[in-house]
């Protein structure tokens, strides 16, 4: 929350305490230790600002009704030199407070003063937190499923890092394993087919017409040299060739998504540094691993796993999850993070209490990894479902969608739910340039209150800080309830961080610009009294920036004409 906000809670708390402390000493309550209780904004805002439940929760150590503690703390509470008006008792014995007018003008003042920085707060405390997404495999263009994952992933990390941690993006490069083999006989194939009849591609390869290119370019550059060569000299020459090309493709189109990663970590190199063999030897030390059908196993079950799990099979070769072990290892211990939060597919649901299981066996505190599961998404056309098939090549890729429809739209839809949820992504609706559309709705505030300032300083009018007064004036229910939205960023840009979920944030800003439209059509800024004028340009500009600053966090452009 706000400092302003949680000041006045905490101001709330200690004078309530106090309360109870004078109904103790005139021997309205009995003396006993003063019970925990929870002050709290109500859900509908005619139940007050905010309420608090130490009537109930004080009825077993006072020995009490609920309803006489309560009126027992009202006859004794002092409001004076606080920002509240009132306090009402509820139903069987909730209190709730009323904040003085004074409160929505020093709200108000506070947003124009922290500026680009409103909403943020210290609730990380500065802790390092490594968010690692997308990690598509380099074998092929991105897609759908890759798209939402950046934007959520993008958009997670900006929600921590407004949230008070030291946050770090990652992108974790398969560059080796089943899918490398996999794309290596996919460009093998392809390039013999050039210079052979006769040649067909396996059930399972990758049919993309990417692999095509690649092939056709390495002909190009190469000609026959290989097609008689060895096998493995072929199929490492064709990666050689191909991969940094895609690797570079995925990191040149998450720029255009406005993903810039802070490392991308290839796999490759905890093979390459001994990392993943003394993975294998530690479970060995730890007595945590046997030997079946020629293979080595972990004890996975004993520590959380609904099953053993295969580390290295029978022909010597690691499962994959070795490395991906080595490479959570690196995150928490070798580099020091006090938390990685990975963000996967949906079929990574039995993946998180394997990894789990194997940071507990070797000594780590399994908390201190987070996966966010994401589920899947269904592109949607006329009301139809678009069918997608990676295997057939006929995918629709990241570029293709933005080829479709603005970058703005697709991180705001992909964040318009919480990421453990099916999301319809609506192809025509994200297109679309009307109120319908909620980031154009977003938008459209923003570069409203825009107008609103170019007009009024077009018309000779001098915008400038309101006095206490002034501000006291934003006294409608259309304004209290903007001003109440605005004072409650910062709480949920915290709760965004503790769900995981950058979706509440996408919810704040449509809900902000719903009430901004409804204080707007109810109201006239330009109004006939000067100060009643300058408080509303004011509340506007204070709108505004609080737009702005939220669309800035999801880097999503904050337009001032439309």
């Amino acid at each position: 929350m706000s400092i302003l906000v949680k000041e006045t809670q905490k101001e709330l708390r200690t004078r309530i305490i106090d309360a109870l402390g004078r109904a103790v000493a005139n021997g309205e309550l009995p003396a006993e230790p003063i019970p925990d209780f929870i002050i709290e904004k109500p859900a509908n805002s005619k139940n007050g600002d905010f309420s608090a439940n130490v009537a109930l929760a004080g009825a077993k150590a006072f020995k009490c009704a609920p309803r006489k503690i309560a009126e027992s703390v009202v006859s004794n509470l002092d409001l004076d030199g606080t920002l509240f008006d009132r306090c009402e008792i509820a139903g069987p014995g909730f209190l709730n407070f009323y904040l003085s007018q004074r409160y929505y003008s020093e709200i108000v003042k506070d947003v124009l003063a922290k500026g680009e920085d409103y909403g943020k707060s210290d609730f990380g405390g500065g802790k390092r937190v490594l968010v690692e997404f997308v990690s598509a495999n380099p074998t092929g263009p991105m897609h759908i499923g890759n798209a939402r994952g950046g934007a959520i992933g993008d958009c997670l990390a900006a929600v921590l890092e407004w949230a008070g941690y030291e946050v770090n993006r990652e992108f974790y490069v398969n560059d080796a394993g089943n899918q490398i083999e996999k794309f290596a006989t996919s460009l093998e194939v392809r390039y013999l087919q050039l210079y052979k009849d006769g040649i067909e591609l396996p059930e399972d390869a990758y049919k993309g017409a990417d692999i095509i290119e690649h092939a056709k370019n390495f002909a190009s550059e190469y000609g026959d040299k290989y097609v008689e060569a060895d096998s493995k000299e072929r199929r490492d020459a064709l990666v050689a060739y191909a991969l940094p090309k895609n690797i570079d493709g995925l990191e040149k189109d998450l720029l255009e998504y406005r993903i810039k990663y802070d490392k991308w970590f290839r796999e490759s190199t905890l093979h390459a540094d001994g990392s993943v063999n003394k993975i294998i030897e530690k479970f060995k030390e730890l007595g945590v691993t046997y030997e079946q059908d020629g293979a080595l196993w972990f004890k996975a079950s004993e520590f959380g796993n609904d099953k053993d799990v295969v580390l290295v099979r029978a022909n010597g070769i690691p499962t994959y999850i070795v490395p991906d072990i080595a490479y959570h290892y690196n995150k928490l211990v070798t580099r020091g993070y006090d938390k990685a939060v990975d963000v996967l597919g949906a079929d990574h649901h039995g993946y998180v209490p394997r990894m789990k299981a194997a940071l507990t066996a070797l000594g780590l505190d399994a908390d201190r990894l987070d996966c966010v599961i994401m589920q899947m998404v269904r592109l949607v056309r006329n009301g139809e479902t678009i069918k997608l098939s990676k295997r057939s090549g006929k995918a629709i890729t990241l570029n293709t969608l933005l080829e479709e429809i603005p970058i703005d739209a697709a991180r705001f839809f992909f964040n318009l739910r919480e990421p453990n949820s099916h999301f319809d992504f609506d192809l025509d609706l994200a297109a679309q340039k009307t109120s319908q559309n909620p980031v154009y709705y977003v938008q459209y505030a923003h570069a409203r209150i825009c107008s609103i300032l170019k007009k009024a300083n077009a018309d000779g009018i001098t915008m400038r800080t309101p006095t206490d007064a002034e501000l006291d004036m934003l006294n409608s229910d259309e304004e209290k309830e903007l001003i109440r939205h605005l004072s409650s960023l910062t709480d949920e840009i915290v709760a965004a961080a503790k769900a995981y979920d950058p979706a509440k944030i996408t919810h704040f800003v449509i809900e902000l610009a719903t009430l901004f439209h409804k204080f707007y059509n109810a109201h006239r800024v330009i109004a006939d009294d000067e100060g009643l004028m300058q408080a509303r340009l004011y509340l506007c500009l204070a709108v505004k920036e609080t737009i702005r600053n939220i669309l800035g966090m999801l880097k999503i452009s904050a337009p001032e004409t439309m």
